[in-house]
């Protein structure tokens, strides 16, 4: 396909979002578009139908597809058909293929620079060709992303497994013929007859040691991976300068998240290191095995536990204290059950480990073949002959 390169100021004018209205919030059935898509509803669109919504801020340089129009805010650029004479979709195509999302091109502010992108050389083809790489694309993608989601189903549905499994280990035990007996506790229901309850206050004590120059390895807690090493995230989190009386963790403490704690944003910790001085930490008496307490954070009717004695005025915005931690009820099995519970989990994990690997190797490989074959059908590497309709 033979088609000459023009800068995107030849093409397209970017229109600018606006600020929604106060109250006007989900006051209709009208989407409204951020940076990162859609994130609310009102009466009014700003954009004729369709339209393509470019982040500006924020989530900068995605692109978005509003097939009804939307309300674009004030975060946003947006095309439709008052701003371009040229097939909508094949520009929303395109556009994905110039990475506007890699690197902030604004100093003061991160975020997308309207110039930067009239100055950015797109392949353009006749009206004609391009609704025919629409179209392809179209086809092509929906059938990659029937592919994407369908194995992303399956690790769902692992994860499920994984969850349920936790949850049953480690408030029934593992055998299902044993006798049971009323816990006294509602979270819990009826565990093994020879286990028993205690308050966390009789298995765990605080440990409020601080740093004195803050040169430990930072810990951060998540109710997704637990704790780990602050070094090993890769996205924003605000990290103070000086962390001089951040709070010391070792390897074995139950540290836990105080504003997240009820989402399970709570763990034992594998490293020696040191976190907020928001977070509490625990060491255990020796009662509860510390693998044992970890597959406890994960399990799901603990987590509802800790959000029950979670305080606060907003559901987002409960936070733990200890004095109400330690009130909780705690199942103790006996060390020998403690470690086969944990050795089961582990087992179940080695044998789903290989599945979830292939499963996440499959769903990059598709992804990356997704952006190479936009990128070969907007810049004219598929000739048009071999885009069927």
């Amino acid at each position: 396909m033979s088609c000459p390169s023009v800068r995107m100021k030849f093409i397209c004018r970017l229109g600018y979002g606006d600020s929604l209205p106060r109250g006007e919030e989900f006051a209709g059935d009208v989407p409204v578009f951020g940076s990162n898509g859609q994130y609310a509803t009102t009466s009014v669109r700003n954009t004729h139908v369709p339209a393509i919504v470019l982040g500006r801020k924020g989530s900068y340089g995605k692109v978005n597809w509003a097939p009804d129009g939307c309300f674009a805010s004030d975060t946003t650029f947006f095309v439709d058909e008052r701003l371009t004479v040229e097939n909508l979709r094949w520009l929303y195509w395109t556009l994905q293929t110039l990475d506007l999302d890699e690197g902030s091109q604004e100093a003061a502010v991160p975020g997308l620079n309207r110039g930067s992108v009239y100055e950015e050389r797109v392949y353009l083809p006749s009206r004609a060709k391009q609704a025919t790489i629409a179209d392809y694309l179209d086809r092509e993608t929906a059938r990659i992303d029937g592919l994407i989601a369908e194995k992303e189903r399956m690790l769902a549905l692992r994860e499920e497994k994984r969850a349920a499994l936790i949850s049953c280990v480690v408030t029934r035990g593992l055998d299902p013929n044993a006798l049971l007996k009323p816990s006294g506790q509602e979270w819990l229901g009826e565990i093994p007859a020879h286990w028993r309850v205690e308050r966390a206050k009789n298995l765990f004590t605080v440990r409020d040691e601080r740093s004195e120059d803050g040169s430990e390895e930072l810990l951060t807690v998540s109710h997704i991976t637990g704790v780990t090493s602050r070094s090993e995230k890769d996205v924003y989190m605000f990290e103070a300068d000086d962390k001089a009386g951040y709070k010391r963790c070792m390897p074995g403490d139950l540290a836990i998240n105080t504003l997240w704690a009820w989402m399970g944003a709570m763990g034992v910790s594998p490293l020696a290191g040191i976190v907020s001085p928001d977070y509490h930490v625990y060491t255990s008496k020796g009662e509860l095995l510390t693998n044992y307490v970890d597959l406890l954070c994960r399990s799901r009717p603990f987590v509802a536990e800790v959000s029950r004695w979670s305080k606060g005025v907003w559901s987002s915005r409960l936070r733990l204290y200890p004095e109400n931690f330690l009130e909780i009820r705690l199942p103790v099995p006996p060390h020998e059950e403690q470690l086969e519970i944990v050795r089961t989990v582990e087992t179940d994990q080695r044998k789903a480990s290989a599945l979830r690997d292939n499963l996440q190797l499959s769903i990059t490989l598709a992804k990356e073949r997704r952006a190479a074959l936009i990128t070969a059908a907007v810049t004219g590497q598929i000739p048009l002959e071999e885009m069927p309709g």
